[in-house]
């Protein structure tokens, strides 16, 4: 039996700073992580996705979620909430990325059940041992799946 390659896996990135997507994306890049990355720039639309609703439809559902939590509109919190609640969504694992280093952020979010909460400027040796972990979850996943 021949080893398939893993597929990637699709990571969602909710953030609204320019500057922050191109960061994420050069590390991604740097690291030769096998992966999707999506970016929404505002928790409505990242919603949207999630929820696979009007353009994104179709659209594959996010292995992991990368959110930045002060947004304009709907803001990282209500994102949170809203998967929480959600029982089609609640599996996906979240990464807090914010540049708030107030506790109060934190004890909201890991009430939330966040994964993880990375201050920025992001930790990228960090963030990418999470990622790491999540697609070697995910390969471990496929393999007990398509085993004989």
């Amino acid at each position: 039996m021949r080893d398939e390659p893993a597929k990637p896996i699709e990571i969602l990135l909710v953030e609204d700073d320019p500057g922050d997507v191109l960061i994420t994306r050069e590390a991604f890049a740097e690291h030769k992580l096998r992966n999707r990355l999506t970016v929404c720039t505002d928790g409505a639309d990242a919603l949207r996705l999630l929820r696979r609703e009007g353009a994104y439809a179709a659209a594959p559902r996010p292995d992991i979620v990368l959110l930045d939590l002060n947004l304009p509109g709907v803001d990282g919190r209500a994102v949170l909430k809203a998967i929480h609640a959600d029982p089609a969504l609640n599996r996906i694992p979240v990464v807090v990325l914010t540049a708030s280093r107030a506790e109060e952020d934190f004890l909201r979010s890991s009430a939330l059940q966040v994964d993880t909460y990375i201050a920025k400027p992001v930790d990228f040796a960090g963030l990418m041992h999470v990622v790491r972990r999540i697609e070697a979850f995910h390969i471990s996943v496929e393999r007990a799946v398509t085993a004989p």
